[in-house]
Order: C-alpha cells, then sequence, then structure tokens
C-alpha cells in the first residue's frame, strides 16, 4: 500500500495488491503520468515509460505530453486540467516541481464531502506542490491509495501565493492519459423517470462525455463514466472507471488527440465557473474517485459498492438495518387527515412494516403544489396536535416516524417569499422563471442556510422524527448570487454546493441518529457527494417493476445497493400505467433499501397477506442485500432486453439471492438457463425460490446443487409441461441458496 519515492528518478510509485499509478518529476520539473493499471513490482524504474523531457506537440513529441496538470497554452493543446487567469489576461502556467510530502492516512477536505479511512493503515497519500513562479499559483495535488481497494482518490488544492489577483476558469480534480484510443465510454443517462439508462459509444477523435450545467449533478447524466475495452462485459476485461464526489455542476469527458492519447478529465464543470483567488487563499476541488479493473465491469462496480457504502457513507445508519418503510405520497398525494395517516400506519404496522413516512402536503396551507413551500408550520387542519402528536401517536404504534421536506425552495405563493422574495435565485431586473410552481433559495448565501439551519432543527427537535426524505424538485435558472459582486458570479453555482453540505453537515453532526434519504425529483440529484450525508437515495420517482430494471441495473454500475431506495407501489402504476404482479414489484425491490408507496388501509385481504410475507422475506435477507457481493447476470440493455438477472452472494460465499425477471411472455418458450457468477465452487447449495407458487420452476431447482454446477451449468428456467401460459408477463423468481446440508 505504501507510496514509494526514488529522488534519482523522480518517480512516485503508488501501490497495494490490486493497482500501481506512478508518476514522475522530468528534469524540467514538470509532473508527468507513467501509469495507472495493474499492481507492478515495487522497487523498481518505470521512467522509460514516458522516455524523454515534456516538450510540445508543435515538437512532435506528443507522448511526452502526459502531465499529471496539463495547463493551456504551452503546447499541450488538449483539454486542460488548470486554467488561471492572471493580472494581465493571460493563462499561461509553468508548473514546476517545489515539494512533496507523503503520510499515513487520508485527511478530509475543509467544506466538501470525500471518502476516509478509520485508521492511517488503510491508506498512503502523497501531496505534491507544483508552483508557477510568476504568478505564485501553487497547485498541490493529493492522490490517495487504499489497502482494500484498487483506487485512487484524487483533488487538488490551489493556493494564490503571488502578489496579485487570479482567476480560476478551470480547476478539475482529475486528469488521465491513457496510451491508447481503443476505449468505449460508458455513461449513466436518461431523464426524468428514467434515470441512469447505460449508455455506451466507441471514443472517436476528439471530445466525447456528459456534464450538468444545471446546479445539481441532474437526472441526464451522472458524475460517473467508465472506460471499457471493446466487448468487455461483468466478468473480465480492462475497465476504468471516473466518478466525482460532488453535487452540482460537473464535467466527465475523454478526448482522443491526433496522436491516439486518450485524456479523461474529471471535476467541476468549467461552463459558467470562475473563481477569484486574492493573495493568500485557497480553492479545492471536490475528490475523483479512479477505479481500475481488470477483471470487467462486475469488480469495477464491487470496487465502488464497498468503498462508498464503507468508506463514503458515514454515521450510525452506515452498518445498521435500513427500517422497511411505508410513505403515504402516492397512497394520498395531499388527501389526508391526522385519522387517515394513522389507519395506514396501523396496517403497515401489522405487516411488519417499521417505518412510517409522512410525504408533502403537512405545512402551510399546502393543499396542491401550487403554495406554501418555505412556510415549514404544521397545517392545523390536517393535523390539529401538530407533528408531535402524530409522532407520537405513530411511535405508540410501535413505528419510527419520518418526514418529508424541500428546504432549499420557496413557493411564490408563501409567507417566507413575501417577506423575502431576494431569497429566491434570479438575475435583478429579469423575471424569474417559475418551475414546479416554486423558485430555489440562494444557497450561496450563508444568513439564508443559517434560517434553514433554524427551520429543520427546530422541526427535529419538536417531535420524535427518525427519518428525514429530504428532496429537491428543480433545477436552477436565472443563475445569480445576490450577495456576489458582478466580478464573481462565476462562483455562484459551486457557492450553492457548499451552502448544502454545510447544511447537511450541521443537520447530520445535530441529530446522529437521524437517517436522511436524499431526493431530488428521484433521481436527480443522485451521487456520491450526497451520499456523505444520506446512506440512500430515492433511485427515481418510478416506481413501475419493470422500468426500475434498468433504473437500478445502471445506478448499480457505482452505487451499492444500501444506497438505492425501492419501493413496491399501487397498480395501475402512477408514472406508467402498467399492471404488475405485486409479487414483481417487490422481487424488484428487494434489491435496494425496501419499502412502500401506497395506501396500506386500501388493501384487499390477499394483498395483506402477500405484503406480510414479503416484508419477512426481505427482513430476512437485508444485511445480505446491503452488503453482499451484487453481480449482474443479464442486461436490460442488451438483445431485446426482455430477460433480467442479477444477484447478492454474500462474501464468504455461503448464502445467495437471485432475482429473475422476465418482462413479456414468449409462447412455447424453449429450454432456458440461468448461468450464476460468484459461488464458492466446491460448496453445496440448498436451493429454493420465492414465491413459492407450484409453478414448474420451482420443483426443478428444489434442492441440493453444487456451486461449480450452479456457476456451470445454471439454474433452469424452462416453461415446459405447458405452464408458461399460466406465467403471462411481467413475470419473475426470486431463488435463495444456502451452502451446507
Amino acid at each position: 500500500m505504501p507510496v514509494f519515492h526514488d529522488p534519482g528518478t523522480g518517480e512516485f510509485h503508488l501501490r497495494n495488491d490490486f493497482t500501481s499509478y506512478i508518476l514522475r518529476v522530468h528534469e524540467g520539473g514538470q509532473a508527468g503520468q507513467l501509469y495507472f493499471g495493474p499492481a507492478l513490482a515495487a522497487g523498481r524504474s518505470y521512467r522509460h515509460l514516458s522516455p524523454g523531457e515534456f516538450a510540445s506537440f508543435d515538437n512532435g513529441a506528443g507522448d511526452f505530453s502526459r502531465l499529471e496538470c496539463p495547463v493551456r497554452g504551452s503546447g499541450d493543446f488538449r483539454a486542460p486540467a488548470l486554467v488561471a487567469e492572471q493580472a494581465d489576461g493571460s493563462t499561461v502556467l509553468d508548473l514546476v516541481y517545489v515539494a512533496h510530502r507523503v503520510y499515513a492516512g487520508k485527511r478530509p477536505i475543509a467544506g466538501l464531502p470525500s471518502t476516509y479511512v478509520e485508521s492511517d493503515d488503510e491508506a498512503d497519500t502523497l501531496e505534491l506542490d507544483l508552483a508557477d513562479a510568476r504568478s505564485g499559483l501553487v497547485a498541490t495535488l493529493g492522490y490517495t491509495i487504499f489497502r482494500d481497494f484498487p483506487a485512487i482518490a484524487r483533488r487538488m488544492e490551489l493556493r494564490n501565493g503571488g502578489q496579485s489577483r487570479l482567476i480560476l476558469r478551470c480547476a478539475m480534480s482529475a486528469s488521465l492519459d491513457l496510451p491508447d484510443p481503443r476505449w468505449e465510454l460508458l455513461s449513466l443517462s436518461g431523464a426524468w423517470a428514467r434515470e441512469r439508462h447505460l449508455a455506451a459509444r466507441a471514443l472517436a477523435p476528439g471530445s466525447q462525455g456528459v456534464s450538468s450545467e444545471r446546479g445539481a449533478s441532474g437526472h441526464q447524466h451522472n458524475p460517473f463514466i467508465a472506460l471499457k475495452r471493446p466487448g468487455v462485459g461483468e466478468a473480465g476485461g480492462e475497465v476504468y472507471g471516473f466518478s466525482l464526489v460532488y453535487s452540482g455542476n460537473f464535467l466527465a469527458e475523454a478526448e482522443v488527440d491526433s496522436f491516439g492519447i486518450t485524456r479523461t478529465r474529471i471535476g467541476i464543470d468549467p461552463a459558467g465557473f470562475a473563481w477569484t483567488l486574492e493573495p493568500g487563499e485557497s480553492f479545492r476541488t471536490p475528490e475523483a474517485v479512479l477505479a481500475y479493473s481488470a477483471s470487467g465491469l462486475g469488480a469495477l462496480s464491487e470496487t465502488y459498492h464497498r468503498l462508498y457504502r464503507t468508506r463514503l457513507a458515514r454515521g450510525v445508519w452506515r452498518d445498521k438495518a435500513r427500517p422497511v418503510l411505508v410513505n403515504n405520497w402516492e397512497g394520498t398525494y395531499f388527501d389526508f387527515t391526522e385519522s387517515r395517516l394513522l389507519g395506514i400506519a396501523g396496517v403497515a404496522r401489522d405487516l411488519g412494516v417499521e417505518l412510517f413516512v409522512l410525504d408533502d402536503g403537512w405545512f402551510g396551507r399546502r393543499d396542491d403544489d401550487t403554495s406554501s413551500l418555505g412556510d415549514w408550520a404544521v397545517d392545523e387542519r390536517k393535523l390539529p396536535g401538530g407533528l408531535a402528536s402524530l409522532a407520537r401517536r405513530v411511535e405508540a404504534m410501535g413505528l419510527k416516524f419520518g418526514l418529508w421536506i424541500e428546504p432549499e425552495m420557496v413557493s411564490p405563493r408563501s409567507e417566507l417569499f413575501a417577506a423575502h422574495p431576494d431569497w429566491a435565485i434570479g438575475v435583478p431586473g429579469r423575471p424569474r422563471t417559475e418551475t414546479r410552481n416554486q423558485y430555489v433559495l440562494d444557497l450561496s448565501r450563508p444568513e439564508i442556510v443559517e434560517h434553514l439551519y433554524g427551520v429543520i432543527a427546530g422541526l427535529l427537535r419538536s417531535a420524535p422524527v427518525s427519518y428525514l426524505k429530504w428532496d429537491m424538485n428543480r433545477n436552477i435558472t436565472e443563475p445569480y448570487g445576490a450577495a456576489l459582486p458582478p466580478g464573481r458570479q462565476g462562483e455562484f453555482f459551486h457557492r450553492y454546493t457548499l451552502g448544502l453540505y454545510s447544511l447537511l453537515d450541521r443537520i447530520t453532526r445535530e441529530f446522529p441518529g437521524l437517517l436522511v434519504e436524499s431526493c431530488a425529483s428521484g433521481g436527480g440529484r443522485f451521487d456520491p457527494g450526497l451520499l456523505a450525508y444520506a446512506p440512500q437515495a430515492w433511485v427515481s420517482d418510478d416506481t413501475d417493476a419493470v422500468e426500475r430494471l434498468k433504473i437500478q441495473w445502471g445506478t448499480s454500475l457505482c452505487y451499492p445497493l444500501s444506497s438505492m431506495g425501492a419501493h413496491v407501489s399501487a397498480v395501475p402504476n402512477h408514472q406508467v400505467g402498467r399492471i404488475t404482479p405485486l409479487s414483481t414489484r417487490a422481487a424488484a425491490a428487494f434489491f435496494g433499501v425496501f419499502g412502500y408507496e401506497l395506501d396500506a388501509a386500501a388493501l384487499s385481504p390477499a394483498e395483506r397477506a402477500e405484503i406480510l410475507d414479503q416484508v419477512a422475506f426481505y427482513k430476512r435477507h437485508r444485511e445480505l442485500i446491503a452488503t453482499g457481493r451484487f453481480l449482474r447476470l443479464l442486461s436490460p440493455f442488451e438483445g431485446d432486453g426482455n430477460e433480467v438477472a442479477w444477484s447478492c452472494v454474500s462474501e464468504d460465499g455461503n448464502e445467495a439471492l437471485v432475482g429473475f425477471y422476465r418482462v413479456l411472455n414468449r409462447p412455447f418458450a424453449g429450454p432456458r438457463r440461468l448461468r450464476l457468477r460468484g459461488l464458492s465452487p466446491a460448496k453445496v447449495y440448498r436451493v429454493s425460490t420465492w414465491p413459492e407458487a407450484g409453478d414448474p420452476v420451482d420443483a426443478d431447482n428444489a434442492g441440493l446443487r453444487g456451486g461449480d454446477e450452479l456457476m456451470g451449468a445454471g439454474l433452469l428456467l424452462s416453461a415446459e409441461r405447458g405452464y408458461g401460459s399460466r406465467r403471462g408477463d411481467f413475470w419473475s423468481r426470486i431463488f435463495e441458496l444456502r451452502a451446507g446440508n
């Protein structure tokens, strides 16, 4: 795991048992990249991987221009990692090595979320100081290599050590040059209700990537990309991952140059960004986590899953079993009374549910979405005794109480807006765009953050609230910081994100037992930055079981199941109108943080019996689902996507849960097998199915099966004996595997 330094060659070798990251200081002082990939032997020089001195493309030495912090204007005409405008208007920098530090452990980034270690022997960190003599700018490049993960955490701190003002125009968290262009770029893209669908494209000369300028990471693209070799799938082949621990505007892109070098960079989107550094001031970038896999996408995902679940998420809920919840939103929307809510909670309690969540409509005069955001006082027409009375009555039933809030927003028709119209984001003298009947509060202003802290803390002190659903239902338009001078408006978006983090940090520190779930019209801000404060997030407003197969599959490329809120809702589904079996809705939602989004009191006796069994099943397996290895087996993005399968396997290989889903039934289907992965080949597993419905597939697979057989031959999925016609569309099966007799 240590960082090896050879003063003679100027090399730094960050190495663990999985991967090596090697760089060197050239004789001219520039910091150059040598290698990132499978672990190489320590104690050797790898200087020959980039021979010669740094030279410009004009001199024909393109391969020698692989710099750790490429800049603009010095012969490298590709996208830079750093652009700093100086007093004379120029942006040319000559960054040369001045010092370095190596230390055990990992330090936090002030004001920003980041991965962490619990003991210093879990990681080693290299800090490399590069300085531009003329401007006085010092760029400190930070690299952390973890003991237990094939991953490198990258960041940059920029300090103005000169006498004149500097303006940062671009400050990326990481830049990496790979020596060839033979890659496919994977991104997680989509829109509201179809977030994080897997998108793949072959690299071509020029730039390709994803970004957000919305003030949030967004439904459209996620701050994650991967580069994989053509043809590489889940179980084998070379893949690099790039993930940004940030919740605001971002850029993640790959650029192929005329020499066939692929430059990948990730960080705050330079579009609309400008940060002024007065003499003595510093700026810190968000953290980027770069991961490497020689064993396909599955191994890459496992790295991010384990790292983000155990060393990004934090607090008492990081390792604690998450409660099964029921949320009243799709069951009642705004139309509820205290009596109706207690009726839902009572039935849910009898079905084994552990947490009741009150969603939108409990405050102000909130009978629809046209008013009251910002007026976080209880509507006593609906809740005569206030939140405290409702929460205590719910707790008296044996349930915990949770609450929805959308603190970053304000309704034009609200008391808060009437008192402080300038608190809403907008450009003076121009009309504001009203989206969803609401505006966004300016969290770049400390006084507004302080107000929101007082409101939220007051609510949490007033009632026994165990869970907070933190929503954000629109992006920022007319970006402008009223407290910022005209020349510093480029700081607005980042200052907003810093304000959000400071607010979340204060709330989670003061109320350490509070479980926070982030939400942004579903998955509009599902990113690693919020995972540091909210260990779970609402994956999507789309709760349809079929749509969720693609959404949850794509999300799992980077994010652990323990972060993925997944609920069973009523049918016809409220987003797409589809009617799916209750068992299939549960079978999809099991693979996440499980709950219900419906009116439990309206369930039929048969549905109640079925849900009672579902909740009991999930509770038996939720530790495995939260902490096991998640293995994707049949992709909804390949072929016709009609069959999907995935599994969770315990770390010791003694237990597994396999989900299989068939979207549309097909007549007279032939023999079909599902080959598993991740089991212990020498172990014997007892196979059973859920739900037990007398389907031939239950009998075909019941009994003892060797791990080698299950991986080599697979589970039997055929529908012989004419039974297939009884299954209909949207059919699913869960297979339970336990080692032993």
